[in-house]
Protein backbone atom coordinates (compact mmCIF):
# COMPACT_ATOMS: atom_id res chain seq x y z
CA UNK A 1 0.00 0.00 0.00
CA UNK A 2 1.52 3.53 -0.86
CA UNK A 3 1.42 5.87 1.92
CA UNK A 4 -0.56 8.90 2.17
CA UNK A 5 2.89 11.14 1.14
CA UNK A 6 2.89 9.34 -1.68
CA UNK A 7 -0.56 9.75 -2.72
CA UNK A 8 0.18 13.34 -1.88
CA UNK A 9 2.43 13.68 -5.10
CA UNK A 10 0.53 11.72 -7.65
CA UNK A 11 -1.66 13.28 -10.08
CA UNK A 12 -4.80 13.70 -7.41
CA UNK A 13 -2.37 14.69 -4.60
CA UNK A 14 -1.27 17.65 -7.45
CA UNK A 15 -5.20 18.31 -8.03
CA UNK A 16 -6.20 18.46 -3.98
CA UNK A 17 -3.48 20.97 -3.02
CA UNK A 18 -4.02 22.87 -5.89
CA UNK A 19 -7.70 23.11 -5.32
CA UNK A 20 -6.92 22.97 -1.34
CA UNK A 21 -4.65 26.10 -2.40
CA UNK A 22 -6.97 28.16 -4.70
CA UNK A 23 -9.74 27.65 -2.15
CA UNK A 24 -8.25 29.08 0.57
CA UNK A 25 -6.25 31.69 -1.29
CA UNK A 26 -2.56 30.69 0.23
CA UNK A 27 0.03 29.91 -2.17
CA UNK A 28 0.50 26.56 -3.80
CA UNK A 29 3.65 25.27 -2.16
CA UNK A 30 2.75 26.56 1.57
CA UNK A 31 -0.24 24.54 0.82
CA UNK A 32 1.30 21.42 0.05
CA UNK A 33 4.26 22.05 3.03
CA UNK A 34 0.70 22.37 5.72
CA UNK A 35 -1.06 19.45 3.84
CA UNK A 36 2.50 17.11 3.95
CA UNK A 37 2.83 17.95 7.24
CA UNK A 38 -0.55 17.88 8.47
CA UNK A 39 -1.52 14.53 6.42
CA UNK A 40 -0.18 11.81 8.53
CA UNK A 41 -0.58 14.16 11.74
CA UNK A 42 -4.49 13.42 11.30
CA UNK A 43 -3.82 9.91 10.07
CA UNK A 44 -2.13 9.14 13.25
CA UNK A 45 -4.68 10.88 15.40
CA UNK A 46 -7.26 8.38 13.58
CA UNK A 47 -5.60 5.22 14.34
CA UNK A 48 -5.29 6.38 18.05
CA UNK A 49 -9.22 7.21 17.97
CA UNK A 50 -9.46 4.04 16.18
CA UNK A 51 -7.75 1.47 19.13
CA UNK A 52 -10.94 1.93 21.14
CA UNK A 53 -13.84 -0.74 19.71
CA UNK A 54 -16.25 2.91 19.57
CA UNK A 55 -13.74 4.93 18.51
CA UNK A 56 -13.43 2.12 15.13
CA UNK A 57 -16.85 1.79 15.05
CA UNK A 58 -17.67 5.46 14.57
CA UNK A 59 -15.11 5.48 11.87
CA UNK A 60 -16.10 2.71 9.94
CA UNK A 61 -19.86 4.09 10.05
CA UNK A 62 -18.58 7.06 8.60
CA UNK A 63 -16.84 5.49 6.04
CA UNK A 64 -19.54 3.20 4.82
CA UNK A 65 -22.07 6.21 4.46
CA UNK A 66 -21.01 9.59 4.37
CA UNK A 67 -17.43 9.01 3.52
CA UNK A 68 -17.24 6.01 1.35
CA UNK A 69 -14.41 8.05 -1.19
CA UNK A 70 -17.38 9.32 -3.65
CA UNK A 71 -15.80 12.88 -2.76
CA UNK A 72 -12.71 11.95 -4.59
CA UNK A 73 -14.89 11.10 -7.93
CA UNK A 74 -15.01 14.74 -8.71
CA UNK A 75 -13.05 16.80 -7.17
CA UNK A 76 -12.99 19.40 -10.00
CA UNK A 77 -16.48 20.08 -9.08
CA UNK A 78 -15.85 20.05 -5.32
CA UNK A 79 -13.16 22.77 -5.66
CA UNK A 80 -14.98 24.92 -8.98
CA UNK A 81 -16.84 28.18 -7.99
CA UNK A 82 -15.86 27.40 -4.33
CA UNK A 83 -16.10 24.53 -1.83
CA UNK A 84 -19.66 23.94 -0.52
CA UNK A 85 -19.96 25.19 2.95
CA UNK A 86 -21.38 21.79 4.12
CA UNK A 87 -18.33 20.40 3.20
CA UNK A 88 -16.08 22.57 5.29
CA UNK A 89 -18.34 22.44 8.32
CA UNK A 90 -17.71 18.89 8.16
CA UNK A 91 -14.27 19.03 7.89
CA UNK A 92 -14.50 21.24 11.28
CA UNK A 93 -16.49 18.37 13.10
CA UNK A 94 -13.76 16.04 11.56
CA UNK A 95 -11.11 17.76 13.16
CA UNK A 96 -12.74 18.45 16.19
CA UNK A 97 -13.54 14.97 16.64
CA UNK A 98 -10.38 13.91 15.56
CA UNK A 99 -7.59 16.37 17.22
CA UNK A 100 -9.80 17.34 20.20
CA UNK A 101 -8.42 19.48 22.74
CA UNK A 102 -4.99 19.39 20.48
CA UNK A 103 -6.79 21.45 17.52
CA UNK A 104 -5.11 24.42 18.11
CA UNK A 105 -1.70 23.16 18.96
CA UNK A 106 -1.46 21.38 15.96
CA UNK A 107 -2.20 24.58 13.79
CA UNK A 108 0.15 26.66 15.44
CA UNK A 109 2.79 24.62 15.02
CA UNK A 110 2.22 23.50 11.43
CA UNK A 111 1.74 27.60 11.27
CA UNK A 112 5.03 28.24 12.66
CA UNK A 113 6.75 25.67 10.10
CA UNK A 114 5.31 26.50 7.13
CA UNK A 115 4.69 30.29 7.62
CA UNK A 116 1.53 30.70 7.54
CA UNK A 117 -0.85 32.04 10.25
CA UNK A 118 -2.77 29.70 12.11
CA UNK A 119 -6.17 30.58 10.85
CA UNK A 120 -4.97 29.79 7.58
CA UNK A 121 -3.73 26.62 8.29
CA UNK A 122 -7.27 25.80 10.11
CA UNK A 123 -9.05 26.81 6.72
CA UNK A 124 -6.47 24.19 4.78
CA UNK A 125 -7.43 21.81 7.18
CA UNK A 126 -11.32 21.95 7.41
CA UNK A 127 -11.27 21.36 3.42
CA UNK A 128 -8.59 18.77 3.50
CA UNK A 129 -10.25 16.75 6.05
CA UNK A 130 -13.35 15.76 4.01
CA UNK A 131 -11.11 14.56 1.52
CA UNK A 132 -8.93 12.67 3.77
CA UNK A 133 -11.68 10.73 5.00
CA UNK A 134 -12.39 10.25 1.04
CA UNK A 135 -9.35 8.90 0.72
CA UNK A 136 -9.75 6.41 3.52
CA UNK A 137 -13.19 5.07 2.53
CA UNK A 138 -11.37 4.41 -0.94
CA UNK A 139 -8.76 2.30 0.68
CA UNK A 140 -11.49 0.51 2.81
CA UNK A 141 -13.40 -0.49 -0.50
CA UNK A 142 -9.72 -1.13 -2.08
CA UNK A 143 -8.13 -3.31 1.15
CA UNK A 144 -11.80 -4.96 1.59
CA UNK A 145 -12.01 -4.01 5.13
CA UNK A 146 -15.46 -4.80 6.61
CA UNK A 147 -14.98 -5.04 10.12
CA UNK A 148 -13.60 -2.23 12.42
CA UNK A 149 -11.12 -4.50 13.82
CA UNK A 150 -9.27 -4.15 10.73
CA UNK A 151 -9.61 -0.03 10.60
CA UNK A 152 -6.08 0.35 12.70
CA UNK A 153 -3.99 -1.68 10.51
CA UNK A 154 -5.27 0.46 7.15
CA UNK A 155 -4.58 3.66 8.66
CA UNK A 156 -1.31 2.23 10.01
CA UNK A 157 -0.67 1.21 6.37
CA UNK A 158 -0.71 4.46 5.11
CA UNK A 159 1.43 6.09 7.56
CA UNK A 160 3.84 3.25 7.39
CA UNK A 161 3.61 3.10 3.56
CA UNK A 162 5.23 6.24 2.79
CA UNK A 163 8.69 5.84 1.17
CA UNK A 164 11.89 6.41 3.44
CA UNK A 165 12.76 9.33 0.84
CA UNK A 166 9.81 10.97 1.07
CA UNK A 167 9.87 10.97 4.69
CA UNK A 168 13.03 11.58 4.84
CA UNK A 169 13.63 14.75 3.00
CA UNK A 170 9.71 15.83 3.56
CA UNK A 171 10.87 16.14 7.70
CA UNK A 172 14.22 17.53 6.76
CA UNK A 173 13.24 20.49 4.84
CA UNK A 174 9.96 21.47 6.23
CA UNK A 175 10.56 20.14 9.80
CA UNK A 176 13.91 21.02 10.38
CA UNK A 177 13.30 24.42 11.50
CA UNK A 178 17.16 25.19 12.78
CA UNK A 179 18.91 23.04 10.09
CA UNK A 180 20.15 21.35 13.15
CA UNK A 181 18.90 17.55 11.64
CA UNK A 182 17.30 16.95 14.70
CA UNK A 183 13.57 16.96 13.21
CA UNK A 184 12.42 14.97 16.63
CA UNK A 185 13.73 17.79 18.70
CA UNK A 186 12.31 20.41 16.78
CA UNK A 187 8.94 18.94 16.12
CA UNK A 188 8.83 17.99 19.64
CA UNK A 189 9.86 21.21 21.33
CA UNK A 190 7.57 23.41 19.14
CA UNK A 191 4.31 21.15 19.81
CA UNK A 192 4.99 19.25 23.04
CA UNK A 193 6.82 22.24 24.70
CA UNK A 194 9.68 19.92 25.65
CA UNK A 195 13.50 20.16 24.57
CA UNK A 196 13.82 16.56 23.90
CA UNK A 197 11.13 13.20 22.50
CA UNK A 198 12.83 10.05 21.63
CA UNK A 199 11.31 7.65 19.61
CA UNK A 200 11.20 9.18 15.90
CA UNK A 201 8.50 10.38 14.19
CA UNK A 202 5.77 7.35 15.11
CA UNK A 203 6.76 8.53 19.34
CA UNK A 204 6.73 12.19 18.47
CA UNK A 205 3.13 12.14 17.22
CA UNK A 206 1.91 9.43 19.44
CA UNK A 207 3.44 11.98 22.09
CA UNK A 208 1.49 14.94 20.20
CA UNK A 209 -2.11 13.30 20.97
CA UNK A 210 -1.81 11.80 24.69
CA UNK A 211 -0.74 8.37 23.37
Amino acid sequence: MSGILDLLNSDLGKTIINGVSGQTNQPEDKTASVLTMAMPVLMQAMKRNASTPQGAEGLMSALNSKHDGSILDNLGGLFSGGVDDSVISDGSKILGHVLGNKQQNVEQALGAKSGMDAGSVAQILKVAAPILMGILGKQKQQSNVSSSSGLEGLLGGLIQGNSPQQEQSFLEAILDADGDGSVVDDVAGMVLGSSKKKGGLGGLLGGLFGK
